[in-house]
């Protein structure tokens, strides 16, 4: 089946919700689930097979520099020797496409803590690193 441009969705579309609250300063979001394999050789063959072994999942929240967000709700929880989990619900939405994408993160953790990041003449941005392990598929798209 041959696709139409028009219906490559389109970044402009996104948005996110942390813990239910929009963040209307992402500028990008990803996440991905690495899989695990174990090479295992295979008499008679040259190449290497490979063997499930599980997977991890890490991502990455791309803010602009707006407020301090990610400060008040992971600075003290850190301080008192805990790690926040929070939700992060990704939507991808553009009109033209075939429909909406939505995906639930259950358990992001995130990696970092940004305090400070700037520099003359540059517009603020900040990287937030994440892991988690469970997602939920809210919707999906389905080419027609």
């Amino acid at each position: 089946m041959a696709i139409s441009g028009e219906k490559i969705m389109n970044g402009t579309f996104g948005e996110v919700w942390l813990d239910g609250e929009y963040v209307g300063e992402c500028k990008g979001l990803q996440a991905k689930v690495n899989i695990q394999k174990e090479k295992i050789p295979i008499a008679g063959k040259y190449a290497d097979d490979t063997k499930f072994m599980g997977y991890d999942c890490t991502g990455s929240l791309r803010l602009y520099k707006t407020n301090s967000r990610m400060i008040k709700l992971i600075s003290a929880e850190i301080k008192a020797g805990r790690n926040p989990r929070f939700q992060v619900l990704s939507q991808l939405k553009d009109p033209a496409a075939y429909g909406a994408e939505r995906i639930l993160i259950k358990d992001a953790s995130f990696d970092d803590l940004t305090l400070i990041d700037w520099e003359l003449r540059k517009n603020g941005e900040i990287e937030c690193p994440f892991t988690f392990t469970e997602w939920e598929d809210k919707d999906l798209v389905t080419p027609q």
